[in-house]
C-alpha cells in the first residue's frame, strides 16, 4: 500500500509538471495585450532565459531506502555518493538529486551552463544575468548572487506556491 501511494505521488508531481510546461507553452504563445492581467506578464518576456538543466532535489529520510525505490523505477546513480548523504540519479534526460539532511523540503534546481549529462552548455545565461532579469521582472529573491563576480554562484527564489527553486551555476 505504501509503495501505490509513493508511485501515486510521483506521478502527481509527473503529472503536474507536464500540466506546468504545457501552461507555459500556451502562455508563451499568446498575443501582446496591454491588459493582459497575469502578474508581470509583460514583464516576463525574456522567457528565453537559460536555465540549463533541470532536477529534483528531494530530501529523503534513509539515503539507501530512496536509491533502492528509484532504482526499482529505472534511475541509476549520476553522481555524489553515499559518504556524502546525497545522489544524483537519472533515467534518460529526467534527474532527481536525493539528500538526506542538507535541506529541509523539496528544491527545484537548474544549472546554467550544464546539460542534462553535467555537460558544459557552450551558449547559457549566466546566474547573475538571471537574477538581474528576475528582479526587473519584480520576483522577490531569497538569496543573491554577487553581481561582481564571475564563475559558480546561485539564488533561490520561492514560487507563489512555497516551492523553492534553487538556481545553481557550477562553472
Amino acid at each position: 500500500m505504501k509503495n501505490k501511494k509513493i508511485g501515486l505521488s510521483i506521478l502527481t508531481v509527473l503529472l503536474a509538471f507536464a500540466i506546468g510546461l504545457y501552461i507555459n507553452n500556451v502562455f508563451a504563445n499568446l498575443p501582446e495585450e496591454e491588459n493582459f492581467t497575469l502578474t508581470n506578464i509583460n514583464n516576463m518576456k525574456n522567457n528565453d532565459m537559460k536555465l540549463g538543466a533541470f532536477s529534483v532535489s528531494l530530501n529523503v529520510k534513509d539515503l539507501k531506502v530512496s536509491k533502492q525505490f528509484y532504482e526499482n523505477l529505472g534511475f541509476k546513480v549520476f553522481g555524489g555518493s553515499m559518504e556524502h548523504n546525497y545522489l544524483i540519479m537519472k533515467n534518460g534526460n529526467a534527474l532527481i538529486g536525493i539528500f538526506q539532511g542538507m535541506f529541509e523540503g523539496n528544491i527545484l534546481t537548474f544549472n546554467p551552463g550544464w546539460d542534462e549529462n553535467a555537460q558544459n552548455l557552450e551558449n547559457f545565461d549566466d546566474v547573475r544575468e538571471i537574477q538581474k532579469s528576475l528582479k526587473q521582472s519584480g520576483v522577490a529573491l531569497s538569496t543573491e548572487a554577487d553581481e561582481n563576480t564571475s564563475g559558480p554562484a546561485s539564488i533561490t527564489l520561492t514560487d507563489p506556491d512555497g516551492n523553492i527553486i534553487l538556481i545553481d551555476q557550477h562553472r
